[in-house]
């Protein structure tokens, strides 16, 4: 079994006991805070074995989350649970983090009697967005104010349970902000025709540029007709219909922002700042890979999905 390695004094870390703490970090610091997680997690996982790869993917995007949400207040719902170990680590249990599932030690997955900042008991799967539409009308029902995020795999996204969450949340029209972490996977490869809807990202970044290079011709027509101005703009909405990943989420009655590099957090954060100034229903489409800064993580997520304890 690996071992772990001593605490240095100059941990960013050690000294982070809540996300205020976070807070008070400067954006061009967040990177190393990510490098330093993914070493912490990897040596424990070594040793006490555990969910590596999808947590490696989801450090970034936790730390923006808590770097922008109001957490505890703001509601965190972790969909298939196992990738809460950053969230974790960022909400008061660094200390405690050698206990990860041992024996009256932290649990692998979020745990309402573990902690505050776990708003939901979670395991498997694709229940987030059903839950976080229960809290949401428990939230309006008592006049209170708070934001509430459900984060899904498109791996849980599949599932009939999801959609009937997305179905009832986009009826509803009410404040939630749903993070669909896409990293083509759930234990092993997807499959299915979710799964290649959601692959056309590249195809939405073509239906970007080519709005950006549309708007821009457009916009130096001189004293361009008020019926070139609607061709144009229903000739833009016919090529998203064609290009665009978000349409699905659209006609569900999200408003849709995305794809987003889930690995950059100074993108993520700001995406984040946007997303909870709306009080509508909205999906941020974010893209992350399985076992992100590990080399047999990266290059095997399945294998190291759930691991037991190995030689670092």
């Amino acid at each position: 079994m690996g071992g772990i390695a001593p605490e240095r004094n100059d941990m960013i870390l050690k000294d982070i006991r809540s996300p205020d703490d976070l807070k008070k970090l400067p954006k061009d610091r967040l990177p190393e805070l990510a490098e330093e997680l993914r070493q912490i997690i990897i040596e424990r996982v070594s040793t006490n074995g555990g969910h590596l790869a999808s947590n490696l993917g989801v450090i970034e995007l936790t730390i923006a989350l808590h770097y922008v949400l109001n957490t505890p207040s703001d509601k965190i719902i972790w969909d298939v649970g196992h990738q809460s170990y950053v969230h974790k680590l960022l909400t008061g249990r660094y200390n405690r983090f050698s206990t990860l599932r041992k024996y009256k030690g932290i649990s692998g997955f979020p745990r309402i009697g573990e902690s505050h900042f776990d708003a939901f008991g979670t395991g498997h799967s694709s229940t987030s967005i059903s839950a976080a539409v229960g809290i949401v009308e428990a939230r309006d029902k008592r006049g209170e104010r708070f934001k509430v995020v459900p984060v899904i795999g498109d791996g849980a996204m599949t599932s009939g349970l999801a959609f009937e969450g997305l179905n009832h949340a986009g009826h509803l029209k009410k404040d939630i902000m749903v993070v669909l972490n896409d990293n083509e996977m759930s234990i092993s490869r997807n499959v299915g025709a979710l799964s290649l809807y959601l692959s056309r990202i590249l195809s939405g970044d073509m239906y970007q540029m080519f709005r950006k290079e549309t708007k821009s011709f457009i916009e130096h027509i001189p004293k361009l007709g008020t019926s070139v101005s609607k061709m144009a703009k229903r000739t833009e909405e016919m090529l998203k219909r064609l290009f665009s990943p978000g349409v699905l989420f659209e006609e569900l009655g999200f408003d849709y922002i995305g794809p987003i590099d889930g690995h950059d957090t100074e993108a993520l954060i700001e995406t984040f700042r946007r997303g909870v100034t709306e009080d509508s229903p909205l999906l941020i489409h974010v893209i992350t890979k399985k076992g992100k800064g590990s080399k047999f993580p990266k290059k095997d997520p399945c294998v190291f999905h759930d691991v037991g304890p190995f030689h670092m």
